[in-house]
């Protein structure tokens, strides 16, 4: 048995881990902006600037689409309800519906505008579920590609993008218009 003081030593156990402590300000909560009421919510901001500035790559009744500030990968969008909510149990059956449909329309967008390989689509609820922004729920829209991940954001601590993300935005955003048939 471990003593406590060895309890998180690297043990042999047949797996390979790379350590990425400088992760914890952001599990902790320290780099994570202030959301607990919707004065201060970035997601409740966005939609009262343009487009352009904010990102915004599409708008419905009940939510809107933008981009991810931080992207896992190039094309990394959210959808967001404009209502301040935490919950995605807590959506109205308008927004619920809404919210797929836009997911859905993303898909068909970045597929026009990028030729991702997969997907990663997902909701994480609150801040153990890793929502950097537990407040407001929103909707990630992940395009992915073969060999997409690579060692960059753990020993350089950088992510490694082709473009800008105002370039991102005009070309998804005219790629809205272009997608094949649906809703959104």
């Amino acid at each position: 048995m471990l003593e406590p003081a060895d309890q998180f030593a690297a043990v042999p156990d047949g797996f390979e881990r790379l350590w990425v402590p400088h992760r914890s300000a952001y599990v902790g909560g320290a780099a994570r902006p202030a959301t607990g009421d919707a004065a201060a919510c970035p997601f409740c901001q966005a939609p009262a600037g343009s487009d352009e500035d904010k990102l915004i790559v599409a708008r419905g009744q009940h939510v809107y689409v933008l981009l991810n500030l931080f992207p896992y990968n190039p094309g990394h969008l959210l959808v967001c309800p404009y209502r301040h909510v935490a919950d995605l149990t807590d959506l109205t059956e308008a927004e619920a519906q809404e919210l797929m449909a836009f997911t859905i329309t993303a898909m068909k967008a970045l597929r026009v505008a990028r030729q991702p390989q997969g997907f990663n689509l997902g909701v994480n609820q609150g801040a153990v579920g890793g929502a950097g922004i537990a407040a407001h729920l929103h909707q990630h829209v992940v395009p992915r590609w073969l060999g997409d991940s690579n060692f960059f954001p753990i020993v350089a601590q950088t992510r490694a993008l082709p473009e800008l993300l105002d370039k991102t935005r005009a070309d998804v955003a005219a790629a809205w218009g272009a997608a094949p048939a649906g809703e959104g």
